[in-house]
């Protein structure tokens, strides 16, 4: 690739104003990192530019800002020797040239004033130290000291330095490495692999917040069995994720066998990663099935079970998020239903569906119904051809038996025809437990399909219901 291609990369009006900032200042600069990699591998242009300078990255960047349009604000963080310009739809980093070492017992180095040479050799991988200049002399020349080009078009990740000191220093390297691989769907260099499987214990050094900021990266790619094969093989998972590797093997008692549940859930993951952006329904997905760890059992007449998986499973999911640190808020609820609801789509697939099944999963559903339903066809992972279009045929009976009844009954996120404040003031009533016995009542008779959901039959439904718990309405006293 020549020197005219490399510029091709940086034609955007930005790069000529940033090269310009460093000659009034006196600095060379350069654009680094990922923005680099995803142009020579024709992945969009990247809004996220990281600029090196060699001298001060904040004076580079307040210079930067000066000659903009509108003055933009430079945000500093001067414990890091950064600062951030954003503009337009662009969001510009800069920092000056170092060098850095660690100490054992953690991941932030100790910072010292570098040259480019001493910046590309603290980067994670070589595909990450490739710079572009932006200095008149020699604009666009790409600087690649690491041979970054030759591993871009290998698909492979490697480390600039020994991998074991560079793992070692900053364990997060091991969790980036396996999420590019991810990401790239690029091979981890076998030295590189080894070196992650010997210091996989320095995870423990990391912060839970860096690591699920990993893990979501992983999930968010289009196929992410290829991270948490790898976070498996390298033993980072069961560090992290101890749930889903006692998921994996299969046991065998009796001639009778189970699937391995490992490996299902993996495609299970891809499976709706093809269907859904959705970061939680992806999360739901990988965490499916971890009840059934606890709840295996063997039984001589029926084989394997694992009885009430799904509500083990949506409790699991909170200690889970507790101990990663992650949101304990409506998107934890929201993938503690999913899992507790995982199996019901699947069992009304497999029976007759009746209009009060269908129903019920719809109530218990809410808005989520359509979640549930691109979860358990992931779910679908027979190699069996007859089998799969078995169960595909049978989940679009219930979607459309779902679309049917919610037209008519108007189930999904499901308020009651009469009020509780209504049935206190029909029966004269203070509250009590006779409301709720009502209320429940009502609820129930239109998932049954004992009256329809409408004002006037929930009402009348309310006066039999009364009479039977010898409630007089307040009409009737007065006569």
């Amino acid at each position: 690739m020549t020197q005219e291609f490399h510029k091709k990369a940086i034609q955007h009006p930005i790069f000529e104003l940033i090269g310009e900032a460093s000659s009034e200042i006196g600095v060379n600069s350069y654009v680094i990192g990922g923005f680099v990699r995803d142009y020579l591998l024709n992945r969009g242009t990247p809004k996220d530019i990281d600029v090196v300078a060699i001298g001060s990255g904040i004076k580079l960047a307040e210079k930067v800002a000066s000659k903009l349009k509108g003055n933009p604000q430079v945000t500093v963080f001067k414990n890091f020797g950064t600062a951030m310009i954003k503009t337009d739809d662009l969001e510009l980093e800069f920092v000056g040239a170092r060098k850095e070492s660690y100490n054992r017992g953690s991941r932030k180095p100790v910072v010292e004033d570098g040259t480019l040479e001493d910046d590309q050799n603290r980067r994670d991988f070589t595909i990450n130290a490739m710079a572009l200049s932006l200095n008149k002399a020699n604009y666009g020349q790409l600087v690649d000291p690491f041979d970054g080009i030759t591993d871009l078009s290998k698909k492979t990740i490697r480390t600039p330095l020994e991998p074991g000191i560079t793992y070692s220093d900053d364990p997060l390297r091991m969790m980036r490495a396996i999420r590019f691989a991810t990401q790239l769907e690029f091979e981890i260099e076998l030295k590189s692999l080894q070196a992650i499987l010997e210091n996989k214990d320095r995870i423990k050094i990391v912060s839970k917040e860096r690591i699920v900021d990993e893990l979501h990266k992983i999930l968010a790619s289009p196929k992410p069995s290829i991270g948490f094969a790898l976070l498996h093989q390298t033993g980072l998972l069961p560090l992290i994720l101890p749930e889903l590797t006692a998921l994996q093997g299969i046991e065998e008692v009796e001639g009778q066998r189970h699937k391995d549940n490992f490996w299902h859930t993996l495609e299970v993951v891809d499976n709706i990663a093809q269907t859904t952006n959705n970061l939680w329904l992806r999360w739901a997905a990988l965490l499916h099935d971890i009840g059934k760890a606890p709840t295996k059992r063997f039984h001589k007449k029926i084989g394997w079970t694992f009885h009430g998986h799904e509500f083990v499973g949506s409790k699991m999911v909170y200690k889970l998020f507790k101990r990663l640190r992650m949101p304990l808020n409506d998107k934890m609820k929201f993938v503690q239903k999913m899992v507790l609801m995982s199996s019901r789509p699947i069992i009304l697939s497999e029976n007759h569906v009746t209009d009060s099944a269908v129903r019920r999963l719809v109530f218990d559903a809410g808005e989520y119904v359509e979640d549930l339903m691109t979860l358990c066809e992931a779910d679908i992972t027979t190699k069996n051809p007859r089998k799969q279009k078995k169960y595909k045929n049978n989940f679009k009976i219930v979607r459309q038996k779902i679309v049917e009844v919610e037209e008519r009954d108007h189930i999904r996120n499901f308020q009651p025809p009469v009020s509780g404040e209504e049935i206190m003031k029909t029966f004269n009533l203070s509250p009590s437990k006779e409301i709720g016995i009502i209320k429940d009542a009502i609820k129930e008779a239109i998932l049954e399909g004992e009256i329809p959901n409408e004002y006037s039959a929930a009402y009348q439904f309310m006066l039999k219901k009364g009479k039977e718990l010898d409630l007089i309405p307040i009409d009737d006293e007065k006569e």
